[in-house]
């Protein structure tokens, strides 16, 4: 499975980023993904390649650039309850760090470099996220409506808050399929409700679904969030809606 490491320029210096796709000489489609707060690292890599092995163009870029390249602090091997605090503090400076403002600077450049490669295909692209990272997929669609086609966020997080840019404020901009999967916990009745409202109120096409017994981060094998069962539907979930793209 072919890889590189790449230099992707953005308002605000350089991005590294980490890129994996099919090894046949053929124009794929693309597909953004968003780490989740701990940040690129080898098991965000490792569904990189997952995905290209699915016939995928996959670009995974580092959102902590501005402080740094990857990764901006020495991550324990495993994520486990006990160290998963202190390792969320030593992150939190450069999470609030990364505003609205910022971000969507990012993202264009992110999604021109993405669709300016030579093995991605001509169609729209994928913005896909993980945790914080379905945040910044959905702002990706809003901003970018005519180039994202499908939007996956699993075990998301805050998706409806009273901040003037909260995310479920942009969804009459979507015109991306959106697919979002849940753990349990990851969001209270009355928000989950407030989310659908926005969903349908906007006209998006979407499923929202939780899976039974999981906790937030259930996709990720290096941390204790880790459900096997869980993270395969979310394969089956996420390889369905990038199906449906067109070409």
């Amino acid at each position: 499975m072919p890889t590189e490491t790449l230099q992707i320029p953005t308002p605000d210096g350089p991005a590294d980023a980490y890129a994996a796709f099919p090894d046949d000489g053929e124009r794929h489609p693309g597909v953004l993904l968003y780490a989740d707060a701990f940040g690129t690292r080898p098991e965000l890599e490792g569904k990189a390649r997952e995905l290209a092995g699915h016939g995928y163009h996959v670009l995974l870029p580092h959102l902590y650039h501005r402080h740094g390249p990857a990764p901006v602090i020495e991550l324990p091997e495993h994520i486990d309850k006990e160290n998963r605090p202190e390792v969320i503090g030593r992150l939190m400076p450069f999470i609030e760090a990364l505003t609205t403002e910022r971000f969507l600077r990012d993202a264009d450049a992110y999604l021109r470099f993405l669709r300016a490669r030579s093995e991605v295909g001509p169609g729209p692209v994928a913005a896909i996220g993980y945790c914080m990272g379905a945040a910044l997929a959905l702002r990706t669609a809003a901003a970018h409506p005519d180039q994202v086609a499908a939007v996956a966020g699993f075990h998301p997080g805050p998706l409806v808050t009273a901040a003037p840019d909260s995310p479920h404020h942009l969804f009459p901009e979507v015109t991306a399929r959106v697919h979002l999967g849940l753990a349990e916990g990851d969001m209270t009745p009355g928000t989950l409700g407030a989310l659908h409202e926005a969903l349908d109120a906007a006209g998006v096409a979407h499923t929202t679904e939780i899976q039974p017994g999981t906790v937030h981060g259930f996709t990720m094998s290096d941390t204790h969030a880790f459900n096997s069962s869980a993270s395969q539907w979310h394969w089956d979930r996420l390889l369905d809606l990038l199906g449906r793209m067109p070409t």
